[in-house]
C-alpha cells in the first residue's frame, strides 16, 4: 500500500446496533475493493475483522479492527467497531481518530438502541454522520419505512441520497439521486441501468426532500431554491458537501452486504463525498507550558491512541491517528502523558491477526500501528519531544458492574495480578482494584458479558483460571446509645500474672465524626504508661466489630477509672481489658449496621420512568428529583443502598430495552433496616463458623 497525502485519505468508523451487519459490510468493501480475494463469514469465523477467538466463538465484534482499502486513489481507513452496550468504549475510542461515522441499520422499520447510541457518540465526538441501510434483501425490510423512523428520530437533515431498486428478494440496485443514475448488482457486479419507471414519483419526491435540506446548508443556496423552486446538479452536490462536513446534513445510502448490492456505489462515496483529515476542524492541544496550540498537518510528529490490542503474534499493539508529521520505522516518539520516551520498531498500516501490512511510515491524517510500546496505553499522545503537545482524553464511560475474582489455585494467584493489570492496559473501561476492607479483588466493566470475556481472555491467553462472585459490601457498625462497662483481665498461672482494670463510657458521635478516645483518669486509678494501651485495646476492638465482625465508626469512648496490679499489671494486659470493656459496653449501647449509600444518576426514555422508580422503590432507593435532558427523555437522581446496585446495568436493560444508562458514586453511609441488619449478620455468623 502506498503512501497517500492528507487529502486523499478518508477515516470512516462503522458503528450501529449489533447485528446490523457492520463486519459484514466492511468485509465486502474490502473485497470489492481488492483487499481480500475471497469474502468471510462471521458465522463461518472468517471474517477479516472478526479474528479474536472470542470474536469467533461468539459470532460478535469485541475488538474495533483498523481495516484500509485502496480505491480510485484514495485510502479509506474502516474501522469496524462492535455493536454490543458492553464494548461501547472501543466505539467512543474509535470515533476520535475519525472524520465520519457510518451507522448501519437494518431495514427492518425500527431504531434499535445502538443507532441511538451511535448518534449520540458521533455527534459528542463532533464527526459526520452517514446511514446505510443494510440487509435490504431480506424479507419484510422496508427501506422506506426504516427512512420514516430514522427521519422521525433524528430530524429532516436525515434526507436519502439512494433510493432501492426493487425490495426483499428482487432488490437489485440503488438510483442515486444526486445523479439520477441507477446501479444493479447481478453476481456481485455493478452495471449502470436505466431507472425503473415505477420509480418516478418516489424519485421527485425524495429528490426534492434532498434539494431542501441541501439548500438549508448555505445561505446563497437558501436564496436560489427560493428564487427556482429547486437547484441544479452542481448546487446540490455542493450543499451536500457541506451539510455533510458539517454534520447538519445526514445522507441516507442502502444497500445489501450479504448479496454486495450497493458496495461499489458506498466505496465510490467515501471516496467522493466524505471529508478528508484536511477538510476536518482545526485540531488542538495543549503545549508543555499548559496553553492550548492548533495543530497543522506540517508540524512535527504528533498523534493519539484510540486502541491498544494484546496480540498472540506480536504482542501488545497500539493503534493510532497522526494528527501532524509523520513517524517511521526505527524512530522514537515522546509519550506526553507519561512523560517517557518510546522507540518505535516496525509500524503497520493495520495488523488482522497473522496478517501485516508494514509502512514505510505513516503521515498526518492517517492512521497505524505499533508493536511493543512500554508505556503508552489507549488515550494517551504520542509527538516530537522538541514540540510536546498533548491532545484532550477520551472520555471513556465508567465500569458499572463489578464482580469479586480470585485465583482457584496458589500457581494462578501468582499470575493473577499482573494478568488483570495488563488487561487493564488494553482496555480504558476495565477497572481493578484490591478492596481492603474485604480482602477481595474486584474487577469492574461495562455488563456482565464484558467481565465473562475478561474471565476467558485470562484462561486463554495468560493460564490463569479464576473464580468469581458478587462482592462483598463494606458495611460498618456503630453504636446509637450511651453505655457504660468494665473490662478486667486478670490471669494468674504460677509466677509473674497477668492484671488489668478499666471502666470506659461509650457515646455515638455523628456521622463521619469517626473515633474519639478521652483519657479521664484522676488520682492515678491507671498508671500514664498503660491509658495509650487501653486505646490501643479499643481500636483493635473497633476492627473486629460488635455484631457482623464489620469496622465499627463514629464512637467517643471514655477511660473514666480503672486499677492495676504494681506487679502483674502490663501494656497487654490493659489492652485485652479494653477491648473486653469496650465488647461489654458495645453491646448494651444498642447497636446497628451501616450500609454504604450511592448517588445513581440514571437517564431514561419518558416511556420507561414509571417502571424505573418502581425498580428503584423495590431497591430501597430514594428518588431525589427528575428533570428532561432532551431528546424524550428523563435524568432520576437517587440514593441507593450499594447493595441492591451491584446488578443494576442488567435490570436497567432489562427495564428500559437497552435505553437507560446510569452512574452512581458513594455518597454515604446509613443505618441498615432490621430485616435487612439481621440477614446480613447471620451472613456473617456462618462465614465465621467455616
Amino acid at each position: 500500500m502506498k503512501t497517500y497525502p492528507i487529502d486523499a485519505i478518508r477515516n470512516i468508523v462503522l458503528a450501529g446496533h449489533g447485528g446490523t451487519g457492520k463486519t459484514s459490510l466492511v468485509e465486502a468493501l474490502l473485497y470489492k475493493s481488492g483487499m481480500i480475494q475471497r469474502l468471510g463469514s462471521v458465522d463461518k469465523g472468517t471474517s477479516a475483522s472478526d479474528c479474536d477467538e472470542d470474536e469467533i466463538q461468539r459470532k460478535m465484534t469485541i475488538n474495533a479492527a483498523l481495516l484500509p482499502c485502496e480505491w480510485k486513489n484514495k485510502k479509506l481507513n474502516f474501522i469496524d467497531t462492535p455493536g454490543y452496550p458492553d464494548f461501547v468504549g472501543d466505539v467512543i475510542g474509535a470515533m476520535r481518530a475519525v472524520e465520519t461515522a457510518i451507522i448501519v441499520v437494518d431495514g427492518g422499520g425500527t431504531i434499535e438502541v445502538g443507532t441511538d447510541t451511535a448518534w449520540e457518540n458521533a455527534d459528542a465526538a463532533g464527526i459526520s454522520k452517514v446511514f446505510f441501510v443494510n440487509k435490504l434483501e431480506k424479507e419484510n425490510n422496508d427501506f422506506y419505512k426504516t427512512l420514516e423512523a430514522l427521519r422521525e428520530r433524528y430530524g429532516t437533515t436525515v434526507a436519502p441520497l439512494w433510493l432501492p431498486i426493487g425490495a426483499e428478494a428482487s432488490f437489485t440496485g440503488v438510483v442515486d439521486l444526486l445523479t439520477q443514475k441507477g446501479y444493479t448488482w447481478a453476481d456481485g457486479k455493478v452495471s449502470p441501468c436505466d431507472v425503473p419507471a415505477d420509480m418516478a414519483a418516489a424519485i421527485e419526491e425524495n429528490r426534492e426532500a434532498l434539494i431542501e435540506a441541501a439548500a438549508e446548508m448555505d445561505d446563497d443556496l437558501l436564496e436560489k431554491f427560493f428564487a427556482d423552486s429547486t437547484l441544479s446538479d452542481e448546487d446540490l452536490a455542493k450543499g451536500l458537501e457541506i451539510g455533510i462536513k458539517s454534520g447538519k446534513l445526514v445522507p441516507v445510502l442502502c444497500g445489501s452486504a450479504a448479496k454486495l448490492v450497493g458496495i461499489d456505489t458506498l466505496l465510490d462515496f467515501a471516496a467522493g463525498s466524505l471529508p478528508s483529515p484536511k477538510d476536518a476542524d482545526n485540531v488542538t492541544g495543549v503545549d508543555a507550558e499548559g496553553n492550548e496550540v492548533t495543530v497543522k498537518p506540517e508540524d512535527p510528529f504528533s498523534a493519539l491512541v484510540f486502541k491498544t490490542l494484546a496480540d498472540p503474534y506480536v504482542g501488545k499493539l497500539t493503534f493510532f491517528r497522526v494528527f501532524s508529521g509523520s513517524v517511521k520505522a526505527d524512530s522514537r516518539a515522546f509519550n506526553t502523558d507519561k512523560e517517557r520516551e518510546e522507540r518505535f520498531g516496525q509500524v503497520y498500516y493495520t495488523v488482522i491477526g497473522k496478517s501485516q501490512q508494514v509502512a514505510e511510515s505513516i503521515g498526518a491524517g492517517d492512521m497505524g500501528a505499533v508493536a511493543k510500546l512500554q508505556y503508552t496505553v489507549t488515550g494517551d499522545s504520542l509527538c516530537d519531544k522538541a514540540k510536546q503537545v498533548t491532545f484532550a482524553p477520551i472520555a471513556f464511560p465508567d465500569p458499572v458492574y463489578s464482580l469479586a475474582v480470585g485465583a482457584k489455585t496458589k500457581a494462578d494467584e501468582d499470575k493473577l495480578g499482573s494478568a488483570l493489570g495488563k488487561l487493564a492496559e488494553c482496555d480504558p473501561t476495565f477497572k481493578t482494584v484490591r478492596e481492603k476492607e474485604t480482602s477481595q479483588t474486584i474487577m469492574s466493566g461495562l455488563g456482565d458479558t464484558h467481565l465473562d470475556i475478561i474471565v476467558d481472555r485470562l484462561k486463554r491467553k495468560f493460564g490463569v483460571e479464576v473464580e468469581t462472585s458478587t462482592p462483598k459490601i463494606a458495611y460498618r457498625e456503630t453504636i446509637t446509645a450511651k453505655a457504660e462497662a468494665q473490662g478486667r483481665h486478670k490471669k494468674q498461672s504460677g509466677g509473674r500474672g497477668q492484671f488489668g482494670d478499666c471502666w470506659i463510657r461509650l457515646e455515638p458521635q455523628e456521622r463521619g465524626a469517626g473515633y474519639e478516645y478521652v483519657d479521664a483518669i484522676v488520682g492515678g486509678a491507671i498508671p500514664r504508661q498503660f491509658i495509650p494501651s487501653v486505646d490501643k485495646g479499643i481500636r483493635e476492638a473497633l476492627n473486629s466489630g460488635i455484631q457482623a465482625g464489620c469496622p465499627v465508626v463514629d464512637v467517643k469512648v471514655t477511660c473514666y477509672d480503672g486499677s492495676f496490679h504494681p506487679v502483674d499489671s502490663s501494656d497487654m494486659a490493659f489492652q485485652l481489658a479494653g477491648k473486653l470493656a469496650f465488647q461489654a459496653a458495645a453491646m448494651k449501647a444498642r447497636p446497628v449496621l451501616l450500609e454504604p449509600i450511592m448517588d445513581v444518576e440514571i437517564i431514561v426514555p419518558d416511556m420507561y420512568m414509571g417502571d424505573v422508580i418502581g425498580d428503584l422503590n423495590t431497591k430501597r432507593g430514594r428518588v431525589g428529583g427528575m428533570e428532561p435532558v432532551g431528546g424524550g427523555r428523563q435524568l432520576v437522581k437517587a440514593q441507593v443502598p450499594m447493595a441492591e446496585m451491584q446488578r443494576y446495568i442488567i435490570d436497567l436493560r432489562s427495564i428500559a430495552r437497552g435505553r437507560g444508562r446510569f452512574s452512581a458514586k458513594f455518597s454515604h453511609y446509613e443505618e441498615v433496616p432490621q430485616n435487612v441488619a439481621q440477614e446480613v449478620i447471620a451472613e456473617a455468623a456462618k462465614a465465621k463458623e467455616s
